[in-house]
Formats: structure tokens, sequence, C-alpha cells
């Protein structure tokens, strides 16, 4: 790479945003595809001037530049071997016009929180890709992603109202500003005039025009968006269509303003299972005219990969083997209109014979189990793919005249190419269908098995039946060749002539939707290596990357698997020992010290890896040294206890000289609390966690009353009796041993606990009531059978909440919802109890886990700052903040400005029991 280059960057990106390194490069240079290549340099760009700039170096040394979102593309559109561009934490932008009828964004704004943004409106973006919770909206731009219920109609090409664009020289355009488009129209007058020329000679082309709207009639991301040409006459519009779908190969996109579509409250799903692939295709034909909002096909193999998942109809598993099944879901504006809806829907499909069905429900959990079932299909196979295999995914569109023809056709050349695992599924109205297998590329036969199935699939999807070998995914490498394949050569030609007027120097993503090599798909095959079996199953799609605490500080936990395959595999190999020595020592900081080990990733993996138990036996191989002392404090817990109130105490006195001692910081809780009066009360056994116990509230806390006080006083209204049982003090559900990997600790810990419990429970007698998250997250699972616990939240929801009457607060208050109370399945039952409490709930966007990580917020500050930098912007009117977890509400009092704490305290404050009867505080 040109030195002059590198050395004007160094200039431009602070260090902190400069990576060339081994483990930085292997890290970003992997998206959700089956490709890698290396990056040389990667920049997080965190402003449209610094793009600018760096199109400018890029432009004037003649090196290639890639725009990189989420890096949830599966065509290698977001790999290179130059310089890779990551969009950083500043393009969070977004900006509601009217009542939701357009919204302004920048490109680093996740799908899904577009369409948070535009719920209240009862409105969302057009654009519905299954990566809607990772994915960003510069790459649903630049991909033209759709999916289920988008259809053409709403996809970004149509729904595109205005766009801030970046050329390769650095100059940028916006057409929501009159003084921007004047002065471009000025300065790029020859640019424009071209773009006009080539527009007026397509539409005047009948059978080149002819062609692009045949294409563009199906779903189509092959190649440029031609139809920019035959749909807009002013170069502007031209220019702007263009860029979408691009893919970063003709300019950067800094902002869109999206037309939005509605998005209907009421809502019924239905399972509908054909004898035939025929039977089920015509179907879908009658249901084109009908008011449905998705129409998804899963064919009988799609069934069988999810056919023993938990809340599967059990007569799925009987289906005959040429079955085939519509999901099938309608929404309206309101109740009635839905059910007239239905009525015509169930009209238009009675003369079809069905093997089995599941009637219309509006119930969501019905509709959610039906739709569990659609989205299970791909991690499924994911699942049970052997290990060292990819699963692939290709996207192709039928003319949906010809989906019946098109889906057997399919299935033959998986049984010609012995893809004995391939599943058909997708969107049936618009002929878009994806089907999955599973491929090795470690052995040349397996390459070349490939590369014949992926010709036979070209030939029969864009040739014999004219259809789109890309409806959704992006071209990328993965279908560059075969472009003029299926758009012929006049087409491609023009594809190749806005290349070069947009990018004349060949610098913006080259090899991507165009290229000269006709192996470009063969080419930097991803190794995908056994490391571990617990995350041997990663697919690295990248989805689990949002819910990181850590993904702004070091690695997400798709980088971390990358990063660890990576050591197995130079591990095995023998390969290059000065860069396997160089990812083995950075990892220690970048993959195990700042993995919180939260486990949230599991949460959003399509296949429920949870990459902190990774980390956690990595710790336990790094930390043995350390196994000898971990059992001394498990046997001296309560003596371990009392040295950490110790400490609190004399960091309380001493605090301001302390770098690292603030405001927000616990006093030692000394506070010896008895038995909760027992005349009439139902007894509970009281499970404080080590935390509350150890912890009081911070010196300046309005209420400074112990976790345990609080607890008590609101249960006794409610008629709970707590019983704080003798040896509390010395037991411990084991996670601060397992966190660290200590698992024999950790073990020692919950049987002690288990016994213990037995014995003060009777047997199980007494419910116990356990005041934490995290430490009910543990021990789900762990403990004898006949022990009842309930977790503070599942208590005060099921139990105590019908028994208060609340007196609501108006002012806003902040909800954190704990990675364990996610885990756990309590967020609603935590938005519930609050909004008892207050008339205003704020739940903090991008926010999942908090980074404190039990002690790793007093040892390593950063994570815990890196994961909340967003928090105290957004509950900045807040009156208080509350959550389930001493050590997290240290850390989002710090960063929020106001106090956190647990929701017993708030409960208590607004409560009453139920007849008016006092209880004193």
């Amino acid at each position: 790479m040109h030195a002059q280059f590198i050395q004007a960057v160094k200039q431009l990106i602070p260090a902190e945003r400069y990576f060339d390194d081994p483990i930085a490069t292997l890290a970003f240079g992997t998206d959700a595809s089956f490709y890698r290549l290396l990056p040389k340099l990667v920049l997080r760009v965190e402003s449209e001037a610094e793009v600018v700039a760096l199109l400018k170096l890029a432009n004037q040394y003649k090196v290639p530049l890639t725009f990189r979102a989420a890096g949830t593309s599966l065509s290698g559109q977001a790999v290179t071997d130059s310089v890779l561009l990551v969009l950083g934490e500043n393009w969070q932008q977004r900006e509601v016009r009217g009542l939701g009828e357009q919204i302004r964004l920048q490109p680093g704004v996740i799908g899904a929180a577009a369409n948070s943004v535009l719920a209240k409106f009862q409105r969302k973006i057009g654009p519905d890709p299954a990566s809607i919770n990772s994915c960003k909206i510069g790459g649903i731009v630049a991909n033209n992603a759709s999916g289920m219920c988008c259809g053409t109609a709403h996809n970004s090409f149509n729904t595109l109202s205005a766009m801030r664009l970046v050329l390769f020289d650095g100059t940028v355009l916006d057409t929501e500003d009159p003084q921007s488009v004047a002065a471009f129209r000025q300065s790029h007058a020859q640019l424009l005039a071209e773009l006009e020329l080539l527009g007026a000679q397509t539409r005047a082309n009948s059978a080149l025009s002819a062609k692009i709207r045949h294409k563009y009639r199906l779903k189509n991301t092959t190649g440029f968006s031609l139809n920019a040409l035959t749909e807009f006459s002013d170069p502007i519009d031209i220019l702007t269509h263009l860029m979408v779908g691009s893919e970063g190969c003709l300019g950067f996109i800094s902002a869109v303003t999206y037309n939005t579509v509605p998005d209907y409250p009421h809502r019924a799903t239905s399972l509908l299972v054909f004898p035939s692939v025929n039977a089920c295709c015509r179907a879908v034909t009658v249901l084109k005219q009908q008011p449905v909002s998705a129409v998804e096909l899963l064919d009988r193999r799609s069934l069988r990969s999810v056919q023993h998942k938990a809340g599967m109809p059990s007569w799925v598993q009987g289906l005959s083997d040429g079955a085939c099944a519509l999901l099938i879901e309608s929404t309206a504006v309101n109740g009635t209109v839905l059910q007239q809806q239905l009525t015509q829907i169930s009209n238009s499909l009675a003369a079809f014979e069905l093997e089995q069905q599941v009637n219309f429900s509006t119930d969501p959990v019905v509709y959610n189990q039906l739709w569990a079932m659609r989205k299970g299909t791909f991690p499924a196979v994911g699942a049970v793919r052997k290990t060292g295999t990819t699963v692939i995914i290709e996207d192709v569109t039928f003319p949906v005249e010809q989906l019946a023809e098109g889906v057997s056709h399919l299935q033959q050349l998986f049984d010609k190419y012995h893809y004995n695992e391939a599943i058909i599924f997708g969107h049936a109205l618009e002929g878009n269908l994806h089907f999955v297998f599973t491929q090795s590329f470690d052995e040349p036969a397996q390459v070349a098995r490939y590369d014949a199935f992926m010709q036979d699939v070209a030939q029969l999807v864009a040739v014999e039946f004219g259809g789109s070998l890309k409806a959704e995914h992006g071209t990328g490498r993965n279908m560059a060749p075969f472009v003029e394949l299926e758009w012929g050569s006049e087409a491609y030609q023009l594809m190749w002539q806005i290349k070069k007027l947009l990018d004349p120097n060949h610098i913006l993503n080259p090899e991507v939707v165009l290229s000269h090599n006709p192996q470009l798909h063969l080419q930097n095959l991803k190794p995908l290596p056994a490391t571990n079996p617990l995350v041997d199953q990663c697919i690295e799609c990248g989805f689990c990357e949002p819910v990181c605490p850590s993904r702004k500080l070091t690695l997400t936990p798709r980088q971390r698997i990358v990063t660890q395959r990576e050591i197995s595999r130079l591990t095995a190999s023998g390969d290059e020992p000065q860069r396997l020595a160089a990812l083995q020592h950075a990892y220690q900081y970048a993959g195990n010290d700042t993995c919180a080990a939260c486990g949230m990733c599991s949460t959003a993996c399509p296949v429920g890896i949870n990459t902190g138990d990774l980390t956690r036996q990595l710790r336990a191989v790094n930390n043995r040294r350390w196994q000898r002392v971990a059992a001394f404090i498990a046997r001296h817990f309560s003596v371990a206890a009392a040295i950490t109130r110790l400490g609190l105490r004399l960091g309380s006195l001493v605090g301001t000289v302390l770098p690292r001692w603030h405001k927000a910081m616990p006093t030692a809780n000394s506070v010896k609390i008895t038995d909760a009066a027992g005349n009439g009360l139902t007894p509970v056994i009281y499970l404080a966690s080590c935390s509350g116990r150890v912890m009081g509230p911070a010196a300046n806390s309005k209420d400074k009353r112990s976790l345990q006080q609080v607890s008590a006083s609101l249960l006794q209204k409610a008629g709970y009796q707590l019983i704080v049982p003798d040896a509390i003090d010395s037991q411990c559900c084991g996670m601060p041993f397992q966190s660290k990997g200590q698992f024999t600790a950790a073990e020692l810990k919950q049987r002690e606990l288990e016994q213990w419990l037995l014995k003060v429970t009777n047997n199980g007698a007494i419910a116990v009531f356990s005041d934490t998250s995290p430490c009910s997250l543990t021990l789900r699972g762990k403990l004898d059978s006949r022990l009842t616990i309930f977790d503070s939240v599942d208590f005060l929801h099921d139990k105590v909440l019908p028994k208060l009457k609340i007196t609501p607060l108006s002012e806003p208050v902040a909800l954190h919802i704990t990675c364990s109370a996610s885990q756990l399945g309590q967020a609603e039952k935590l938005k519930a109890l609050l909004s008892a409490c207050s008339k205003q709930v704020v739940v903090p966007q991008g926010i999942s886990c908090c980074g404190f990580a039990g002690d790793k917020g007093f040892a390593l500050p950063q994570l815990n700052a890196s994961a909340l930098s967003e928090l105290k912007q957004q509950v900045s009117g807040c009156l208080q903040g509350v959550s389930t977890s001493r050590t997290c509400e240290i850390g989002l009092s710090q960063h929020s400005g106001i106090e956190y704490q647990h929701l017993v305290y708030l409960l208590d404050k607004q409560s009453d029991p139920i007849g008016g009867k006092q209880v004193l505080k």
C-alpha cells in the first residue's frame, strides 16, 4: 500500500480507530458470507468529513476501499484485502417527519431501531430483512434488502424519498438540500449529462427496456439497479436510485429518507399444508390476489428440520414426503377489517385439498409458534451441520407462475449433487426461494461439486426460467461471475459503463457485483475449522453483535469465535508461528478480559451459542494457578464477605483520593435484619445475594435502607413473611467463581447452597425468594427439583403486585432489563411492574448488558463505560432508574447521572396493602 497514503491516513484517523494488527484485521475481515479476505488496514470512521477525506486520498493514490456497516451480508460484499472502512458509533441520527410518514436515517442505525422509533405512529420502514435486528440502514440500502413482507413494492428502491451521498471524488450531494443539488448540477454537469444520456438510450431500446421491466417485476438484486434508467429521467433521481443496491461500488450513502409504510396492529397467522408442491404453488397464485401481508413456503425437508423443536405440532412428523406448506399472515387496521380479510382468504382457498392445517389465529402464542417454525429452518440446518462445513443460503426468484416447476427442478439438483440435507423455504408471493445446504471446501473435489452445482443453478434460474439469481441477498462476490449470464451482454456492458462513470479509478469495492474473474465465487473461501464444541456450530452471521457489551471496545462474540478458529487452525497446521503468537497475546485482553460472559449473545444467536461459556472455559485454563485460592474463599465465604465490607467502609472514608471511587459506589451493608412479623403471613425463605448482603445503597442515596429491609417491608404488605435463616452469610450461588472459570469452587458453593436450602425450606415445603436476577439465572436447573425458587421479578409480578394498591408516579422512570432478566424471559413482567409504579417507563434503546459483569466494573471500568455510552442522553429526563442487580446499579448510576436501585425500592415507596392497612417501613 502506498506509503504516502498511510501517512496521510494516520494524520486523519486517531490511533484508537486505526487498525492494522493481526487480530483486528482478522476479526473485521469476516462477514456472514463464506468468503474471507484479510484487510491490510481497518479504519473506524465516525463522520462524513472523514469519509470524504479518505475517498479523496484513495482516489489520489488508487487505493481500493470497502464500506462496512453490520457485516451481515451473505454474498461476500463486505470483505476486502485492501482498506476496510467500518462505521463507528456516530452514525445513529434519526429524524421522524410528520406523523411518521417519513424518516431520515444515517447508515449506522439498526433497522429494528428505526422501526422502534416509528412504532408509536403505527409505521415502519418498508424493507424487513430477517437480519433486521442486526443489520444497519447502510447495508439495507446498499443491498436493496427486502424480506418476508416487503416484496418489491416496499424495498429501498421504491420507498426512497431522498439521499445524501458521497461520490468517489469526495463530492457530497444531498437531494433534500436545494443548494446542494444546484451546486452539484453545476460542478458535475458532465456526469449528470452522461447519466441522462444513458437513461434516454436505455428507454429508447425497447428490447432492453422490456428485459429490465421483466427483471424488476421479480425480486432482483443481481447487478446494478438498471431500473433507475427506465423509471426516472432526472439524472439526480437516476443517480440516487443507482446507489440503491450498488453494494458500495458506486459511492457512500451517508443518509437516506424513507417513505414509511403502515404497520397494522391487528394480525392473524395460519399454516396450511398441501399434499404436493404443485398444489401449494397453485394456492400461491390465488393468494397473490388476496389481502395477505406475508406468504412463506416451506418444503417437506424444511418442515422436517424443525419437526422435533419444542412447540411444534405433533402432526408435523407424520406429514407425507411430498407435503409443502404455506405460512400465511394477514394484517389490518382493526379487528373487524381483519376478520373480513380472513374470511375472504379462506373462501379463496376452499377448493384446495389440505393435508393438515392450523386455522387463522390472532393469539400471539399461536402465531409466534408458527413464525418460530419458519424462522427456525435456517438455523436448524446450521445446528446439525458437520463441523468444518459451512452453511450456504442461496436466494433466487422464479416467475411466480412457474414456482412449482422451479421448486421441483431445485429438488432434482439437490439429489443430483447429493445435498441430502438441503431445504427450500421463501417468500412465495414473489417467487423468491431460499435454499440452504451445507458445504465443505477443504478438498478440491468438494469445491468442484459446489461449482458444478452453482453452474447448474445459474443455468436453471437465469436462463431456463428467466428468473434472478439474487433476489435480496445482493450480488457480492458469490454471483458476480454470473451477472452477464443472467442479464445478457448488452445489459452487462451497460452496468460496466455505470461503474466506470461513477468509479473511474476502480477503487470502490472492486470485484463486487462486477468482475471479469469467472472463478471469483470459488476463491478466498472461508475456513471453518473446529475450535470448541461450545461454538463450533457458529455460522458467523453476526446477529449476536448488537447485544454484546464489548462491541464498541474490543471484540464481539462472532469475532471472538473467528479468532479462536484461526488460533486453532494455526496451532494444528504449525503455519505462521509469529502470527499465532500475536493472536494469542492480543486475545487475552480483546477476547478474554473484556468479555462480560453475560450470555446475551445466546439470545440473538440463531443456534443459541453462548460465547460466554467459551470465555469461562478459556479462563478455567488460564486461571488454574488460582484454584487453591478460589477453594479457600469458597470454604470461608463469610470471612471474604466481611473483608469486602471492610474494604467498602475504607473506600467510603478515603474515596476522594481513589481514582476509581465515585458517588455511585456502594456503602458497606452492616444491617442484620430479622424475620418479618409472622402473624398470619405466608412464610418465604429469603435468598439474599452476596452482593446485596455486602453492599448497601450509595452514600448519597435518598433511601438508605438495605435491599433486605426493603424486600421485607414490601412483601409484608402483600402478606408474606420473609424468613432470613441462619448461616446466610456463608451461602453463594457460585456465579462469582463460575465467571472466572473456577468451576470446582462454583460447584462446591452450589451443592452447599442446595443442602442449606433443603434444610431451611423443610425439603422444599417453603418457597424461596431470590432477590437478584444473576443469581436466579445461575441457579436455574441446577438445584434439587424439590426446591421452588422464585426470582424477585416473577414473585413480585405473580404473587405481590395483585395484593398491592399502587399510586403511580407521573414522572418518567428508567428501566434497565439486566442480561440475566432477559435470559429468564422477564422483560415483559419488568415492564408491567414498573408501569404500575410510573405512568412513563423509559427503556433505553441499544443497551442490553451493562458490562459491569459482577466485579469487572471495578477492575475493568472501560467495559462498563463503553457498554453504557448511550445511556445518559436517553434517561436524562427520568426521575430515577430501576434494575434487579446491585452491581449493575453501580455502573448504571455512575453513567446515567440518576440513581438506579432495585425495583423493590420503588414498589415499596409507591404501594400500600389492599384494604389500606399501613405497614411500618
